[in-house]
């Protein structure tokens, strides 16, 4: 599909203002990249066989260490619930890994996926702030914390990263925190001191994963929760939410001159999506499916007095569909590749 030119333009007005200052040895290559690592929420995450049903590839809160032989051994499952939603995820789909029905090893995929995301993860862990949606979530500093004493060593020590200027790392996290902070605190809060809060602490733990040697990092901003089934945030959240994220990207790309900070306005896409949403073969952009977590509902969605899912823009009421998902990744990958040096 064809992406819209208003997007094209968009996202190049929006790629200039965010230039890379890697040398040109270990310059960001998306071709030649061979691992993506992920942290986030249920945007992000995957079922892994080693992982919590439901929110996580490996671990959780109450068990979050492992051995680098049981992350090896851990495969993908890629099924109705092994994403949150109903299919493959933007990590699958920009990877090709995990996509296929079925189990698999990150390790045969020709781009390894490394997802550390835990469903309904907030930023910080800090239940004044953000409480936690369950006590065996893994919140993004957890997710980090995890990594740095457990996965990193995992995948350096069995030389499954041979170079880290081979990986990208990307963040996508927020979605979780602004609804959160909303509901806790009310619509007519001020909100930017409490989303600098998010973003220093992203960006503190950032910093964590490049002193580990990593220098590719992608970034990904909230997508229009404003036009969902039943938002509980407005456009203005959402875009000052981002422009935060925006400022914080730029300060630790001039901060950190040899990595590479690459932002995707995921925003401005999906707004796109939205106004044109025939010409991406939706039928419904505003409601989804009552039973899309029934385990026919791939098969017969007539049953339910549905649509096929992939007809809908929205799984449910707080998450995108995989439709939705392959959409935008592919406006990503083409981002990625106009990034891409050496």
């Amino acid at each position: 599909m064809k992406s819209s030119p208003a997007i094209a333009l968009a996202l190049a007005a929006y790629a200039s203002a965010t230039p890379t200052y890697t040398s040109h040895k270990n310059a960001f290559n998306w071709p030649s990249t061979k691992q993506l690592i992920a942290f986030g929420d249920s945007y992000t995450f995957i079922q892994g066989t080693a992982g919590h049903p439901n929110y996580s590839f490996i671990g959780d809160a109450l068990n979050p260490a492992f051995t680098p032989a049981d992350l090896l051994v851990d495969r993908i499952v890629q099924n109705l619930t092994g994403t949150a939603e109903g299919g493959p995820n933007w990590v699958e789909f920009l990877t090709s890994c995990g996509v296929k029905p079925g189990l698999t090893s990150p390790r045969k995929c020709k781009k390894q996926l490394w997802d550390f995301a835990y469903a309904g993860a907030n930023t910080i862990e800090d239940a004044s702030f953000t409480p936690l949606h369950h006590d065996h979530t893994l919140a993004l500093e957890k997710q980090v914390k995890q990594f740095v004493e457990y996965g990193d060593p995992a995948l350096v020590s069995t030389h499954t990263v041979k170079k880290k200027s081979d990986v990208l790392v990307a963040f996508w996290i927020g979605i979780n925190d602004i609804n959160d902070l909303v509901k806790l605190r009310g619509r007519n809060a001020t909100f930017a001191p409490l989303y600098e809060r998010v973003q220093s602490r992203q960006f503190d733990l950032v910093k964590q994963v490049y002193d580990l040697g990593y220098r590719h990092f992608l970034f990904v901003n909230l997508p229009p929760l404003d036009r969902g089934p039943s938002p509980s945030v407005n456009a203005s959240m959402v875009a000052e939410f981002n422009t935060i994220l925006k400022t914080h990207a730029d300060g630790f790309q001039k901060g950190q001159r040899d990595a590479t900070v690459l932002q995707f306005d995921v925003n401005t896409v999906l707004n796109g999506v939205l106004d044109a949403y025939r010409a991406y073969g939706f039928k419904n952009v505003t409601g989804f499916c009552a039973a899309y977590n029934q385990p026919d509902i791939v098969t017969d969605p007539g049953k339910y007095g549905c649509s096929p899912l992939d007809t809908y823009f929205w799984y449910n009421s707080g998450h995108l569909t995989s439709r939705t998902h392959e959409i935008f990744t592919g406006e990503l990958e083409k981002f990625l590749k106009g990034k891409s040096r050496g």
